[in-house]
Order: structure tokens, then C-alpha cells, then sequence
């Protein structure tokens, strides 16, 4: 959530940061600027009128002990009047700040200045490539082909017990699961991550906290009963450990990783683009996120980029990395760094992670500060990653590494897998 005195600065640099992610009822802004003015006011009122009533109070005492009973009594009265005031202006006080917060929530945050413009996927910028694409055969198979062929996951059964898009690992393929996710977290613990197994299912403040909710409750799995909501990534529960949490400057940076079941109900999605491991209702990740000094946050979105790469650069899969334009960003974005792999097989880049600093906009909706040397207490910077996202993953491994003898796995997966080859 936006601050009111960001958006008080420069109300026109404002509007200008929203046009970029296609904003266009920027007279938010100017309702947002009158909510507060009389919120001031009211405020100021109230403050006025308090003021008078403490200061009467402590005079009806004396003149109560001089014995002017009369004018102590008139006093009173005054005072009780004031009491009627103060209980108006306190609930015009608290609607004016319902207002205020209810239309504040409805303002994404405000793009990097380095941030493209753009309306969607296509107007992304690449900023890297790396890894060399595999030369396949003219008759070289996609994953759901070879998952058939060598019996890994089998989506007939997972629909029959769940539904469509809730793939059923086996044997092989279960064990290749499980090796990906022990790589990534050995991966992230070794670079300073603390390793968390967080809860899968959150409450609504916590999904407010992180940005899901008001934006995105229709993506969402929701157990209506107890009104928790099933995680579509472990950012949400892991950044909320420090909700409400005021830390000691010498805390930062906190590095957080953990592996999470994600659900997503990826409503609207049809056609090729979602065959196989291409999009799923239920799908495996492991995340990290890092809770930093404002003034770090760029570097360490810049560590945490290459921390990805490094990653995917391992796995021995090709990668671009694109920088999102404002149309393709998430609501709580302020910048972000894509990830995809080419998936030799189906000729085409497949998303993989995303790396993304929210700036203070998590933060000030989850009240996640830091006391600094001075004793100031201000807000912190959030960010997270996908380190990384497995089905495209797991795709990608499949079909890049595809020969004639079997599936040939990059030699990090080796000891994790147990062998060099799925056969």
C-alpha cells in the first residue's frame, strides 16, 4: 500500500508512475489528498477539543477546592458538551480513515523509473540471454510425450482425484521432484538463505499483507469455512513472519527460503499453452525472500537476479531474463525481473521465476519496520524470487536433455537423483 506523503511529493510524478502499469483512474490520487486534508482537520478539531476538555478538568478541581461551586458546576457542563463533541468527531474521525485506507488499497504500486512502458507480455525488454540451445532431432518428443514414455507423472489419475491441471508424480518422476526441490534449497541455505516449511493455508490478513487480496481473491483457492486461503506461493506466509514485527537495524538483511506446494486456480487459462506442466492448478516451488534497508534494496534485487541465473546456469538450461513493462507487472510491483528457459521440444520460452522488489508497499500494509542507529523507526524493503518455480523447470530438463538412451540430467542432480539418466 502506497504512503499518503509519497503520493503528497509530486501528485503529477505520481499519475505519471501509474500510466505506466495502464492506470488510468488516477483521480484516485486526488480523492486520496481531499481524505486526508479532512482527516486533518477533523483531526486538528478533535485534538482542540480534547485539549479543552483536559484543561477544564483539571480547573473544575480548583475551583471546586475555592469552593466556587457555581462556576465548577457550569464548567461541567461545558465540559460535558465537549465530550458530546469529541465522540462526533472521533466517528467522523474513524469513517474519514476507513475511507481513506479503502481507497488507498486500490492503488498499485508505483513502477522504478527504469521500469518499460507497455501494455503486455510482448512489450517486455530482454536484458540477458544465456546457455546454449540444444540442436534436437526433427522428431524430438514434448514432456507430456516423454513423461508417457518413461512413466513419470501421470494426469489422468490426478484428475480423477482431484481435477484437471493436479499432476500425480510417480515413481521416477516423484524421485526427480524431490531431487529438484533438495538442489534449490541446498542451493539457497549454502548462499545465506534460513530454510522455513512455513503453513500452506493463510488467513486473510496475512493475504492482504503481501498483496493478494483485494487483487487477486479470484486466483485464489478459498476454504470458506474458516476463511483461509490456499498460498499460490510461499512469499505469502514467509514475509508475513514479520508482520506487525518492529526489527533492530543489526537484523537486516533477513534471507528466507522454503519450498511450498502452490495453488492457483489460473481461471481464463485454455489452449496449448497450458498442455502438460505448461500450467497447473497444484505445482511445486521454492522461494526466497529477503526483508532489507530501503536504501540496499536495488543491490539486492541485483544479487538476487544473479543468484537465479546462477541457478538456471547450473541446470545447464538456456535462459533470457526480461525486465517487465508496466503492463505485464504485478500490482505490488515496483520492478521485476523475469526468467524463462527454452523448451527445445515445444520451440518456445517458458517462465520459470520471477524476481521482484515491492519497495515498501508489502511492508506498510503488513507494518514490517526497523528501528535504525538513530532510534527512527521507518519501514522496510521486501523482496522475493522464484528459486525456483519446478514445472517448466522439470519440462524444460525433459526435453532439452531428450536422447536416444534416455533422459540425460545436468550433473548437479546427479547425487540428488541418484543417477545421470532417467531410463
Amino acid at each position: 500500500m502506497l504512503q499518503v506523503n509519497t503520493l503528497r511529493k509530486d501528485i503529477d510524478k505520481v499519475k505519471e508512475r501509474l500510466s505506466v502499469k495502464n492506470f488510468s483512474d488516477t483521480s484516485i490520487v486526488d480523492t486520496i489528498i481531499e481524505l486526508d486534508d479532512e482527516r486533518k482537520k477533523v483531526q486538528l478539531e478533535f485534538d482542540n477539543t480534547q485539549a479543552k476538555i483536559n484543561a477544564a478538568s483539571k480547573e473544575i478541581g480548583k475551583l471546586m477546592a475555592q469552593g466556587n461551586k457555581e462556576l465548577a458546576e457550569k464548567t461541567k457542563s461545558e465540559v460535558s458538551n465537549w465530550k458530546q463533541e469529541v465522540a462526533t468527531l472521533n466517528s467522523q474521525l474513524n469513517s474519514i480513515e476507513k475511507q481513506l485506507h479503502d481507497t488507498l488499497i486500490l492503488l498499485p504500486n508505483l513502477p522504478h523509473s527504469s521500469v518499460p512502458k507497455g501494455k503486455s507480455a510482448e512489450d517486455n525488454e530482454t536484458v540477458k540471454e544465456g546457455g546454449v540451445k540444444p540442436n534436437l532431432p526433427a522428431n524430438a518428443l514434448p514432456h507430456w510425450d516423454l513423461i508417457k514414455q518413461y512413466n513419470l507423472v501421470d494426469f489422468e489419475t490426478g484428475a480423477k482425484i482431484t481435477g484437471s491441471g493436479f499432476p500425480l508424480y510417480k515413481g521416477k518422476g516423484a524421485k526427480l521432484q524431490r531431487a529438484l526441490i533438495q538442489y534449490f534449497l541446498d542451493y539457497n541455505t549454502s548462499a545465506g538463505y534460513t530454510e522455513y516449511i512455513p503453513p500452506f493455508m493463510v488467513n486473510e490478513a496475512s493475504a492482504y499483507a503481501t498483496g493478494q487480496l483485494p487483487d487477486k481473491e479470484g486466483q485464489m483457492y478459498h476454504a470458506t469455512e474458516d476463511n483461509f486461503y490456499l498460498i499460490p506461493t510461499a512469499e505469502v506466509p514467509v514475509t508475513n513472519i514479520y508482520r506487525d514485527v518492529i526489527l533492530k537495524e543489526s537484523e537486516l538483511p533477513l534471507k528466507m527460503t522454503a519450498y511450498s506446494p502452490c495453488f492457483r486456480r489460473e481461471a481464463g487459462s485454455f489452449g496449448k499453452d497450458v498442455r502438460g506442466l505448461n500450467r497447473v492448478h497444484q505445482f511445486e516451488k521454492v522461494e526466497i525472500i529477503q526483508i532489507v534497508e530501503p536504501e540496499n534494496s536495488y543491490a539486492v534485487l541485483d544479487e538476487m537476479v544473479s543468484h537465479v541465473e546462477q541457478l538456471l546456469n547450473n541446470l545447464q538450461l538456456p535462459y533470457r531474463v526480461l525486465k517487465l513493462c508496466g503492463g505485464d507487472m504485478s500490482f505490488a510491483s515496483a520492478l521485476t525481473y523475469d526468467f524463462e528457459v527454452w523448451s527445445a521440444a515445444q520451440q518456445r520460452w517458458l517462465e520459470v521465476s520471477s524476481v521482484t522488489n515491492f519497495e515498501n508497499f508489502q511492508t506498510n500494509r503488513m507494518k514490517c519496520r526497523f528501528k535504525n542507529a538513530e532510534g527512527k523507526i521507518q519501514l522496510a524493503h521486501s523482496l522475493n524470487g522464484s528459486s525456483l518455480a519446478l514445472p517448466r523447470i522439470y519440462a524444460a530438463l525433459l526435453e532439452n536433455n531428450q536422447t536416444p538412451e534416455g533422459i540425460r540430467l545436468p550433473e548437479v542432480l546427479h547425487s540428488y537423483f541418484g543417477s545421470s539418466m532417467i531410463d
